[in-house]
């Protein structure tokens, strides 16, 4: 092999790495790149998730608190139907004379009640 020949060689191969050590260092930008890139969005995705949960939370106790109230709604109104129901058969429901038969009158103190507990 002739020396101009190698020392040609030598100098081909050096410039050959040198493309390839920037290469690399291209490619190691890009995954630091990446990892860093890949970590913010792990970060933000959890916290997405923990304020989901916590929407989720809130609205699981409002639809709570508001089944609570539409049932205590209607248990009032099913008393207050119920009370209707048996002053309508002739019995006072007010507090001065419950249970006693109202013989065909009406009872202001019946009267009034019932319409209090329909507002």
């Amino acid at each position: 092999m002739k020396e101009g020949n190698f020392l040609d060689k030598v100098i081909e191969y050096e410039q050959q790495l040198d493309s390839m050590h920037k290469q690399f260092r291209e490619i190691i930008g890009f995954v630091a790149k990446m990892t860093e890139e890949n970590h913010s969005l792990q970060l933000e995705n959890h916290h997405l998730r923990a304020r989901l949960d916590e929407l989720d939370q809130q609205t699981k106790i409002a639809a709570d608190k508001k089944a609570d109230e539409r049932s205590q709604r209607a248990d009032v109104g099913e008393g207050v139907d119920n009370l209707a129901r048996i002053y309508n058969e002739g019995f006072h429901v007010c507090n001065v004379h419950y249970g006693s038969t109202r013989k065909g009158e009406d009872c202001l103190f019946c009267l009034s009640f019932l319409s209090k507990q329909n507002l």
